[in-house]
């Protein structure tokens, strides 16, 4: 378009092209092989079911941002850019690709990058043992313990997580997030490195056991029936077979994998256990699991805001878990918030100014509209609903 040209006569030229393309072949493409000037064909929608972006848009580098920021999977743009030329997307690495990045030219990914490119190994080694596969140890350790040793960079990425996690991937960015979990839980707890890394890689195969399962029931969107369940229950049994050979784990972590379900009041599965008969790297694993499992949306079961579930872990229902470990771990997430913009259960936005030891999942908020701070513990019809990404607040504020 020339730079001459009014703007009455580029939005012909684009309402032109619109027209034009939506004739030829449609591209359905992720947020990360886009670049400016593409055009989209169809509506942006929200949780809301609203257009946020919408269709015959051209999209800007800020657009691009917008959809990666809210985790829009795939968009449908012309076969041209708005210049007519042919539209070529980017490259999308897979995650194989990105984990051998990690070794070139001293390139470090992002956490995220790192993330993202573990779960999408760990799948293709899930489904291997979906087929009778046995488990590589080596290879399990060379995948997941490189990630795990990045547990300090979880404190800043720990709600981003979050945010990647999808219904029909949901198990294997469990997995992969209650071994980080319970990695920074244990080094909270004052565990030295080799001791967290190997809490970290029991969280992680602690569910690999589901693999022996019907494969139906890993996405099941509804409830489990009672026989369903007896049978989940063996998945623990299941995963510690997957290991107990390997010479190249502890007996802790094989320990840890079996009990990673037990309970302190006897209440767990599968062998009953109670009290100190339970490892504590199961302990730990159990407080990771329960928190991360209430804090994701399954297809039977709305998640919870963080500081709920949080709640909900100090709540008598859960006595089952080590309450040392409990109280660590709520005080160690409730404080990485702090700064962080939140959406109360008013509808909101407020920033967290102020956490207290006393307790930490009732913390002090400064209201955005009017500066005023809140005591959340002194406002039992008041609770935070929501926690927004940086990127998000930039444009929650337009």
């Amino acid at each position: 378009m020339a730079k001459g040209d009014s703007w009455e006569n580029q939005q012909l030229l684009l309402s032109h092209l619109f027209i034009n393309s939506v004739r030829r072949k449609m591209m359905n493409v992720a947020p990360s092989q886009l670049k400016p000037g593409c055009l989209l064909l169809n509506d942006v929608k929200g949780k809301s079911n609203q257009p946020i972006i919408p269709k015959g848009t051209v999209l800007t580098e800020e657009h691009i941002k917008f959809l990666q920021a809210f985790l829009v999977k795939n968009v449908n743009v012309s076969e041209e850019v708005v210049t007519g030329e042919t539209f070529i997307p980017k490259n999308k690495q897979n995650g194989n690709d990105k984990l051998e990045e990690l070794g070139k030219r001293g390139y470090v990914p992002s956490f995220e990058e790192h993330y993202l490119a573990v779960i999408h190994e760990f799948k293709k080694h899930f489904t291997s043992w979906q087929n009778y596969m046995p488990l590589n140890m080596p290879e399990m350790r060379k995948l997941l313990v490189p990630l795990i040793k990045r547990v300090d960079e979880l404190k800043e990425n720990i709600y981003r997580l979050q945010k990647n996690v999808t219904l029909e991937d949901y198990f294997y960015h469990h997995c992969i997030t209650v071994g980080l979990l319970s990695a920074f839980l244990a080094k909270q707890t004052g565990y030295l490195e080799h001791e967290w890394t190997q809490v970290g890689l029991a969280g992680t195969l602690s569910d690999t056991g589901m693999a022996k399962l019907d494969k139906e029931m890993l996405n099941k969107d509804t409830s489990l029936t009672y026989q369903e369940m007896k049978k989940v229950k063996n998945h623990p049994t299941y995963s510690y077979r997957l290991i107990e050979k390997s010479p190249i784990i502890t007996q802790a972590v094989k320990l840890a994998v079996l009990q990673h379900h037990e309970r302190m009041d006897g209440s767990g599965y599968p062998l009953g256990l109670n009290g100190n008969k339970v490892h504590p790297y199961a302990r730990i694993i159990a407080v990771c699991d329960t928190f991360h499992a209430m804090t994701n949306k399954r297809y039977y079961k709305n998640k919870k805001s963080p500081f709920s579930a949080l709640d909900d872990l100090d709540k008598e229902q859960f006595l089952g878990l080590d309450p040392s470990f409990v109280h660590t771990f709520i005080k160690s997430i409730a404080y990485l918030s702090i700064g962080a913009k939140v959406r109360l259960s008013d509808q909101s936005i407020a920033e967290i100014v102020f956490i207290e030891d006393k307790q930490p999942t009732k913390p002090m908020v400064k209201l955005e509209n009017n500066g005023e701070i809140i005591p959340l513990k002194n406002r039992t019809d008041l609770h935070i609903s929501e926690i927004f990404l940086a990127e998000e607040v930039e444009f929650i504020k337009k």
